[in-house]
């Protein structure tokens, strides 16, 4: 029999935080993930601490900011890989209009830290922007594909993970204790994405999962060294290659790709940019959203050491390390969640 702390199913953005919190604190873990979830790999990885498409705050963003950056700089030590690229967000104005709402809200005391108030004119003849653009100050973006393989593989060579699909049947629970197959652990915490859907413990939990599709594209004449919002987002990742996003789509839930989204995606590439450019790969995934947009975060109502650790939609790699740390808090601490978080909210 062997025993750990701690079972993690799940090794995306959120398994990964609370990885994180459990070995800065010296605690024994087992993480069970069998790939079957791709949000995080897929997704473009950006930390922006602003709405920009009604141009408000995101929730708690200098808060999470805070915790969020230095939290990926130990990664990338612990990792031997370069995770953090800080770039900034530039919102493509198609009008005065958007100019002049844009100069409204940099005046808001709230966003001040985030948006610039300087007009930045376009000067790359390759992109489409006769209004120019406006800078969101404090963003990046983070390698989450590279950071999901490299993290599994660390867990893999220090014997933390088991590469296979988790079984609930199979986990029985006892006052103290929990067991699954040959581990005995003290708590688990679920931290699947949209696969806490077929969960029974937390299948009840308003997890709505949003589907998006991604492009990556060549496109050597585009030389952008920014992150550009217009229709779609423009994320540079290097050798020529940009990752285009995404789609939204709230009915089909499986990770096939379309040529619908392709088509979408493509049609308003070209509205934004006038080269030449080839599709490398195409990807989706399905994001774990709720309706109130906050995490889903806390403890069973019967069973007091079987967690959940979910619900991160489009902004994982801010939110991640931050729901972490108050769930960490919450189990070993007896600290109270943020309500906002706090499954709590939820009534059945």
């Amino acid at each position: 029999m062997k025993e750990v702390d701690y079972i993690i199913v799940g090794n995306g953005l959120a398994g990964i935080a609370f990885c994180e919190q459990l070995r800065t604190a010296n605690k024994d873990f087992v993480v069970f993930d069998n790939n079957s979830q791709q949000s995080s790999s897929v997704a473009a990885g950006l930390y922006n601490p602003v709405i920009l498409k009604r141009f408000t705050k995101v929730w708690n963003a200098k808060e999470q900011l805070a915790l969020a950056l230095p939290k990926y700089k130990v990664l990338e030590q612990l990792l031997h890989v370069k995770l953090d690229y800080q770039l900034p967000v530039y919102r493509r104005f198609t009008s005065v209009e958007e100019q002049n709402d844009w100069f409204t809200a940099s005046d808001k005391p709230v966003l001040e830290d985030f948006l610039s108030t300087n007009l930045v004119k376009n000067t790359n003849a390759t992109i489409n922007a006769d209004f120019g653009f406006g800078e969101v100050l404090n963003s990046g973006r983070v390698n989450t594909s590279q950071l999901v393989k490299t993290y599994r593989n660390y867990l893999h060579v220090n014997d933390k993970l088991r590469d296979e699909e988790f079984q609930y049947e199979l986990l029985k629970i006892e006052q103290d204790h929990i067991q699954y197959k040959n581990i005995q652990a003290t708590h688990i915490v679920f931290a699947e994405g949209f696969g806490v859907t077929k969960n029974p413990f937390f299948n009840h939990l308003p997890l709505n999962g949003t589907k998006g599709e991604m492009l990556t594209i060549e496109a050597p004449d585009l030389k952008m060294e920014f992150i550009m919002k217009s229709s779609v987002f423009i994320v540079p990742l290097g050798d020529h290659l940009f990752w285009i996003g995404a789609t939204y789509e709230r009915e089909d839930k499986t990770h096939s790709i379309t040529d619908n989204a392709k088509e979408q995606l493509v049609d308003k590439l070209k509205q934004i940019i006038n080269c030449d450019f080839k599709i490398v790969k195409q990807v989706a995934g399905i994001r774990p959203t709720t309706k109130d947009r906050r995490p889903l975060v806390g403890s069973h109502s019967d069973y007091k050491n079987v967690h959940v650790l979910n619900g991160l939609g489009t902004r994982g790699v801010m939110i991640s390390p931050y729901v972490a740390e108050q769930l960490f808090n919450h189990i070993e601490k007896g600290e109270l969640l943020d309500p906002e978080i706090d499954i709590n909210r939820i009534k059945n």
